[in-house]
C-alpha cells in the first residue's frame, strides 16, 4: 500500500469520526428539545407564565349557614378589597396621599407598601361599596379592586355563640371554625400580562379567574326556638340578674339540637369586644349538676328493681356518712316519714343517699358512665367539656353518698339534656349534632347526618317508669312552676352549690336549673334551663328554672302545634292556700313555697318578709306569684323605698306600685328596664313612677 492509500484511508476515518460526532450532537441537540418540549413542557409553561403574569388573589366567599327551616343564619355578601401593584403606580408619594384619608391608614405607610418590591399588596381589606366607589374615581394606576366575600349574620347576636365568628380569612370561633374547611371555599384571582419590570402590557385582556364560593351548611337549629329561647334568657338576666343563663333543647328521638344559648353573648361582627363570651357554655361548660343528675340514680334503682314507690323512708333532715353529717336541702329539719314517691317529689337527698348505697359503687358508676358523663359527647363543636366524674378507685363511702344526689361531681348541660332525652325517648342514648347537612353551591348534597344511638342505657319498661315519677314531680313536687295547662309535663330541679377556684362551695352562690320533656306521653322536645348567680330572687330552682322553662315551652308547643295530652289524663288543677310568710326569712319562705305550687317575688331590701299580697289563707290558682316585701327588721315604718322593677310585666309593676300607695307611668311595651326614680330612692305615697318597658332582646 502506497503512501497516498494511507493518507486517504486515515481521512475517511476523521470524516466517519466527524459524521458520528456531528450525529451524536444532533441526537443530544433533540433529545434535549424534546425533554424541554415534551417532558419538562408544563413546568417550564408554567414558570414562563408566571414572569409574564401578575395576579391578585380573590378570596371565596363563605358558605351560608341555614336553620332547619332554611332560613339563613349567616351569608356572605361581596365586597372590594383595594390592592396596588408597585411596578406600575407611577407616582407613589401622590397615591398616598390621596389613599391615606379613605383607608384611614398613615400615608408614610402607604407609601411604604406602593414601593415594595413585590408584584402586587393590599392595602386595605374589605373595604366598605362607599370607599370603594371614591377610590375608583380617583383612576390611579397600579390601584386594582378585588372582589372578597364579607360575613354578615342578619338577625345580629342571635345565635352567635353558636355560630362564632370569621376573621380576616378563616372561622375563629364556634361552627364557623369547626367546618372551616367546608365553609371556606376556593381562592380565585385576577390576572394580567406584565413586561420583565412588572409593568402592565398596554391593551392585554385582563383575565379574571372567580373565586368557588364553600359550602353550606343546614343546621338543626330553629330560628324561631331559638329566638324564643334567647328572649327568655335576656328576660332572666333583668329579672334575676345573675352571672349567667343558659338553655339548651334537643329533639330526644335524633339527639338533634333545635336551640342552644346563653347570656350574655357578643354581636359577631364586633366580636373583639365580647371576648369573655366566645365560647357555648351548653357545651363547653361544666359544674355539680344537682338534684337534676338524681334522675340517672333512679333509672338505675328502677332498672336494677330497687326502687319501691310505696316502700317507707324516714329522712331526719341529715344522714350520717362515714362520719360525715350530710344535709338534706330542708336545712336539717327534714320531711319526716316519707314513701319513696314522695321522696322523688321531694327530692329527699337521704333517700337518694339511701338507693346509691343500694347500688353500690360498681352498679352506680356504670350507669353514670353509661349516660355519658364524664366523656365528651362527640358533638360538631369545638371545646366541649368531658366533665368530671370519680373513678371507682376514688369512690368510698362519702363519694357515693354525694354522688347519688349530684354533689362531688361536675357535668355539662349538654350530658344532662342527652342522659334524659334517653329517659324520654324510651331508653336510647343518642348523639347530639348540629348540622344535619352540607350542600355544594349547586345545591347538592355532599354529606347528611343520620341519628346515631350511642347505647342503650334502660330498658323501655324504666324510662316509662322514670317519666311517670318526673310527671309526679310536675304534679306534686318542686317542678310545679313549671306545669302548662293542657300537657303533661316530666320535670326535675336542680339547686346546686357552686365550687370556688380553692375547691370548696361559695357560701350563697348557686346554680339553679330545671330540666324536662314533653307531652310525656310522646316527647317532642327536651329543655334543660339553668341560672348562674342569681343577685335578686330565691336562688331555687322551682323559683327561677320553673318559670323561665315554662315561658320557653309555652310559645315552643304553640310554634311547632303541639297538640294538647288527652284531658282524662291530666290532673285536677285544684286551688292553694296561701301560706303566711310575714316574719320569715326569704329562704325560710322559699323551702314553706317549694312543693306548694306558687312562685315568690321579692320586693325591696332586707332580711325579713314584712307584708304580702295576696293575703295568707287565700286560695289561689296554681303558680300564683306571691309578691312579699322585705325589710332589715320585722317591722316597717317611715317613707318608701323605691324597688327594683326591672324584669317586672307591666301588671306586676302596677300592682307592687299600687301596693306601695304610688303611681305606675308606663312607656313602651315587654318588661321593665328602665325606672325613674331610681331603685332605693325615698319616695312619698301618692307619687308617680316612670318605667319603660321593652322586649329582652331588643335592649
Amino acid at each position: 500500500m502506497n503512501e497516498a492509500s494511507v493518507t486517504l484511508s486515515a481521512v475517511r476515518r476523521r470524516v466517519m469520526a466527524m459524521f458520528f460526532v456531528i450525529i451524536l450532537a444532533v441526537l443530544a441537540l433533540i433529545g434535549r428539545l424534546a425533554w424541554l418540549q415534551i417532558v419538562r413542557s408544563d413546568e417550564l409553561y408554567a414558570a414562563a407564565w408566571e414572569q409574564w403574569n401578575r395576579s391578585v388573589p380573590a378570596r371565596s366567599p363563605r358558605g351560608t349557614i341555614y336553620d332547619c327551616e332554611g332560613r339563613m343564619l349567616a351569608g356572605s355578601t361581596t365586597v372590594d378589597t383595594i390592592a396596588a401593584i408597585p411596578a406600575q403606580v407611577k407616582d407613589p408619594n401622590r397615591t398616598a396621599e390621596l389613599l391615606a384619608p379613605l383607608l384611614d391608614l398613615p400615608e408614610s405607610e402607604l407609601l411604604e407598601r406602593l414601593t415594595m418590591d413585590r408584584s402586587s399588596i393590599y392595602l386595605k381589606r374589605k373595604v366598605s361599596p362607599e370607599i370603594s366607589r371614591k377610590i375608583r374615581k380617583l383612576d390611579l394606576p397600579g390601584i386594582v379592586f378585588t372582589p372578597e366575600g364579607q360575613r354578615y349574620y342578619p338577625n345580629g347576636t342571635l345565635a352567635s355563640q353558636l355560630l362564632g365568628f370569621v376573621g380576616m380569612d378563616e372561622g375563629l370561633a364556634g361552627l364557623e371554625r369547626y367546618y372551616e374547611k367546608y365553609l371556606q371555599g376556593k381562592e380565585g384571582y385576577l390576572l394580567f400580562p406584565t413586561d420583565n419590570l412588572g409593568r402592565q402590557i398596554p391593551h392585554e385582556v385582563k383575565r379574571f379567574v372567580p373565586p368557588k364560593e364553600g359550602m353550606d351548611l343546614h343546621l338543626t337549629i330553629d330560628e324561631t326556638i331559638q329566638y324564643i329561647v334567647e328572649r327568655e334568657l335576656a328576660r332572666a338576666m333583668i329579672e334575676f340578674q345573675p352571672k349567667q343563663a343558659l338553655a339548651i333543647a334537643a329533639d330526644p328521638h335524633t339527639g338533634a339540637i333545635l336551640a342552644a344559648a346563653s347570656k350574655p353573648d357578643y354581636d359577631p361582627l364586633n366580636y373583639e369586644a365580647g371576648s369573655d363570651y366566645w365560647s357555648l357554655p351548653p357545651v363547653t361548660s361544666s359544674y355539680e349538676p344537682g338534684s337534676t343528675f338524681k334522675l340517672v340514680t333512679l333509672c338505675a334503682a328502677v332498672e336494677e328493681g330497687l326502687y319501691n314507690e310505696k316502700e317507707q323512708f324516714y329522712c331526719s333532715g341529715s344522714v350520717n356518712v362515714a362520719g360525715r353529717k350530710i344535709n338534706c336541702w330542708t336545712a336539717g329539719r327534714g320531711h319526716g316519714s316519707i314513701t319513696y314517691l314522695e321522696a322523688v317529689e321531694s327530692s329527699c337527698n337521704p333517700a337518694f343517699i339511701n338507693l346509691g348505697e343500694r347500688l353500690g359503687k360498681e352498679k352506680l358508676f356504670g350507669y353514670i358512665r353509661a349516660f355519658g358523663y364524664g366523656q365528651r359527647s362527640g358533638i360538631d363543636y369545638p371545646g366541649e367539656s368531658e366533665g368530671l366524674i370519680f373513678d371507682l378507685e376514688q369512690v368510698g363511702p362519702v363519694e357515693l353518698a354525694t354522688s347519688s344526689f349530684g354533689q362531688g361531681i361536675s357535668a355539662t348541660p349538654l350530658q344532662q339534656l342527652m342522659a334524659v332525652s334517653a329517659i324520654a325517648n324510651g331508653g336510647n342514648l343518642m348523639k347530639p349534632y348540629l348540622v344535619e347537612k352540607i350542600c355544594n353551591i349547586d345545591g347538592e348534597m355532599v354529606y347528611e347526618r343520620k341519628p346515631e344511638i350511642v347505647r342503650q342505657v334502660i330498658s323501655r319498661s324504666t324510662a316509662a317508669k322514670v317519666t311517670w315519677l318526673m310527671e309526679n314531680v310536675a304534679i306534686r313536687g318542686s317542678a310545679m312552676n313549671a306545669a302548662i295547662e293542657g300537657y303533661r309535663i316530666a320535670a326535675k330541679t336542680g339547686t346546686a352549690q357552686k365550687v370556688g377556684p380553692g375547691g370548696g362551695y361559695i357560701p350563697g352562690e348557686y346554680i339553679v336549673s330545671l330540666i324536662g320533656f314533653l307531652p310525656a306521653e310522646d316527647p317532642q322536645i327536651v329543655l334543660y334551663v339553668a341560672v348562674d348567680g342569681a343577685t335578686r330572687g330565691v336562688q331555687w330552682g322551682s323559683q327561677i328554672g320553673a318559670p323561665i322553662f315554662k315561658r320557653i315551652m309555652t310559645d315552643v308547643l304553640n310554634y311547632l302545634q303541639v297538640p294538647p295530652s288527652e284531658s282524662k289524663a291530666l290532673p285536677e288543677a285544684k286551688p292553694v292556700k296561701v301560706p303566711d310568710l310575714c316574719g320569715l326569712t326569704v329562704d325560710e319562705a322559699a323551702a314553706r313555697l317549694e312543693t306548694a305550687g306558687l312562685m315568690l317575688r321579692l320586693v325591696g331590701e332586707g332580711q325579713y318578709i314584712v307584708n304580702q299580697t295576696p293575703k295568707s289563707g287565700a286560695s289561689v290558682p296554681r303558680q300564683t306569684q306571691i309578691v312579699v316585701y322585705l325589710s332589715d327588721s320585722e317591722n316597717t315604718s317611715g317613707g318608701i323605698s323605691l324597688p327594683d322593677l326591672r324584669g317586672f310585666t307591666m301588671k306586676e309593676a302596677g300592682e307592687v306600685l299600687n301596693w306601695l300607695g304610688l303611681y305606675l307611668q308606663a312607656e313602651g311595651s315587654g318588661v321593665a328596664v328602665k325606672q325613674e326614680p331610681s331603685p332605693g330612692t325615698p319616695v312619698e305615697p301618692g307619687e308617680a313612677v316612670k318605667v319603660i318597658f321593652d322586649a329582652p332582646l331588643e335592649r
